[in-house]
């Protein structure tokens, strides 16, 4: 099949996509790229359509999938398609609209013995969030929840950080204040950072249910999120840095238990 009309229905639904109300409407959102498209092609996501440029082709590494996945709609489409679809002012010649997972996985992760969550309460930046979820594919979390006011995990900047990881993990959005608690009554510890700690993350025992609750990059844990913590721990610093960014400090507390976990 093929679309050449910048006029034509199914490319305006498309471009409504790059915005948030349209794709809670719509339930779909935009992958953009080979390497995205391929990782949603293997993890086997839920897509409607790929959509490639007539012009430059489909892509050798895609093209090498399409037999695998007949129940895909393949669309060729003019390049002035493919930029008013894209959230890049150098577009891929190729993106794919993928349907919203809507499998709640919160019980399955409440009843996992020794889970290893990380909690989001109100990362804003795509980036933060992106490698937040990357890192937690890359040490074998068992999942990533996101609380209220965390950025939208469709965002297309959000999407191209976590490098095709969003498909490899569960990751779910709720309400923290209804699961935090639901957690400890499963047995996990609920653990924040503190500059004020006196256990520092070298020390602390990962190896239990763990949920990791991050926050905010200026604001932190929220205050009816840090109700629910029960041990805060300290990342040690001993240079001139201020801080860590919420990403980094994250990835450095995921591979701390990830060492205790397989490497101990």
């Amino acid at each position: 099949m093929e679309i050449t009309s910048l006029q034509n229905p199914r490319v305006k639904q498309w471009a409504q996509l790059l915005e948030k109300k349209h794709r809670d409407k719509q339930r779909k959102y935009i992958i953009e790229g080979i390497h995205l498209v391929q990782e949603a092609l293997i993890s086997n996501a839920p897509m409607e359509c790929i959509v490639y440029s007539i012009e430059q082709g489909m892509p050798a590494d895609i093209e090498k999938l399409s037999a695998t996945h007949l129940d895909v709609e393949w669309i060729g489409v003019t390049d002035a398609i493919i930029a008013k679809c894209s959230s890049t002012e150098t577009p891929q010649p190729i993106f794919a609209v993928v349907e919203k997972h809507d499998a709640n996985r919160v019980d399955e992760v409440l009843s996992q013995p020794n889970a290893l969550v990380i909690v989001v309460d109100g990362v804003q930046d795509p980036g933060n969030l992106g490698t937040i979820i990357r890192s937690a594919d890359a040490v074998l979390a068992d999942a990533v929840i996101l609380g209220r006011g965390t950025v939208d995990l469709y965002n297309p900047k959000t999407i191209r950080s976590t490098m095709g990881s969003l498909f490899h993990l569960a990751i779910m959005e709720a309400e923290l204040q209804e699961l935090l608690p639901l957690a400890k009554q499963k047995g996990a510890r609920i653990v924040s950072t503190s500059l004020q700690a006196q256990e520092n993350c070298y020390t602390y025992d990962f190896r239990p249910a763990t949920w990791l609750l991050v926050g905010n990059e200026g604001n932190g844990v929220s205050e009816a999120a840090e109700a629910f913590v029960d041990d805060r721990i300290i990342i040690p610093m001993p240079g001139k840095a201020e801080s860590l960014n919420v990403a980094m400090a994250t990835s450095v507390l995921l591979y701390e238990a990830l060492r205790q976990r397989k490497y101990t």
